[in-house]
């Protein structure tokens, strides 16, 4: 696919495409979780936790939200969102970059153990594996990767 998008930081007027994104993006990777139900509690951490301590950088497509990242001052990468129509695309490997650039003393993150996709994905874009995890909200085992 040889999609055009741009990257951007983020704006508060793209508060509500991010969370539909997230929504629509979990709830095909994990189609047995209702991740609607989890929107306001979603939009909630957005807010107070996500937009107040990390830098936001969006992928967009003729004006259209299509991925975003997030990474905090520490390096820690808490999200990456890209739209299931872009899966396999350029778009999420130009995400890590743009979180790569703006922390480059390393990059940590979490991702669910059963997520094998984004395991090799993020493995490809020269992640190691540095420990397992529980994560404090679902419960689930998690890998943690590092880059840098």
């Amino acid at each position: 696919m040889n999609a055009s998008f741009h990257l951007r930081p983020y704006r508060a007027e793209d508060e509500d495409a991010a969370i539909e994104l997230w929504r629509l993006t979990w709830q095909q990777a994990y189609p047995g979780i209702d991740f609607t139900a989890r929107v306001p509690w979603w939009r909630e951490r957005w807010r107070n936790e996500l937009v107040a301590n990390a830098q936001i950088i969006v992928a967009e497509e003729a004006d259209r939200l299509i991925g975003f990242v997030t990474i905090d001052r520490k390096g820690y990468l808490d999200q990456l969102v890209v739209s299931p129509d872009h899966w396999g695309s350029a778009i999420a490997t130009a995400l890590v970059d743009e979180a790569k650039r703006l922390s480059p003393d390393g990059v940590t993150l979490l991702v669910n153990k059963d997520n094998a996709h984004a395991i090799r994905f993020y493995e490809r874009n020269g992640f190691a594996h540095a420990g397992e995890d529980v994560n404090p909200t679902s419960g689930k085992p998690v890998l943690k990767m590092r880059w840098g």
